[in-house]
């Protein structure tokens, strides 16, 4: 449900005005979301995600602190009773376009031509198709057909012909 992670502003904002600046500020160092992109493969025990994502044991009992105090995991007892699971919560969950984002574009930029990597596929076993955002007309949307409109200010005229 939106408004559910975060708070009013905080003075430790980077920038209280930017949803992708106050995402950064929860999300945004690479174990935190290695924890998250393990939490959505199905990782729930700290022993899971340290030998998941090598992490050391202090850094990672920080992130999943971190990540419960900010409502992107619960903290649940496994069915066991003797120890803790971590389970993504619904704001977790709404994390898996900016993952899968972020991975495609990793796939694209961050390994050489042919080279290996792991895949992301669907229920079925197919590969998830290249996600493309697309505006209210189904035009493909992109850094030069969208703007900021930033708080306090007026839209700016449309360029153009």
């Amino acid at each position: 449900m939106p408004g559910d992670t975060a708070r009013s502003p905080e003075p430790g904002w980077t920038d209280p005005d930017c949803p992708v600046a106050r995402a950064l500020d929860l999300v945004g160092d690479k174990w935190s979301l290695l924890v998250v992109r393990d939490a959505m493969d199905g990782a729930r025990s700290f022993t899971e995600f340290q030998r998941r994502t090598g992490i050391a044991r202090n850094i990672l009992s920080d992130r999943l602190r971190k990540l419960v105090d900010h409502g992107l995991l619960a903290r649940t007892t496994a069915p066991s009773g003797r120890r803790q699971e971590y389970v993504l919560t619904d704001a977790g969950r709404d994390l898996f376009p900016a993952v899968l984002t972020l991975r495609q574009w990793g796939e694209r930029h961050a390994f050489a031509p042919g080279e290996a990597h792991s895949t992301l596929v669907d229920r079925h076993g197919t590969l998830v198709p290249e996600v493309v955002p697309t505006g209210a007309d189904g035009g493909v949307v992109d850094a030069d057909t969208s703007q900021v409109r930033k708080t306090g200010h007026a839209p700016s005229a449309p360029t153009g012909g």
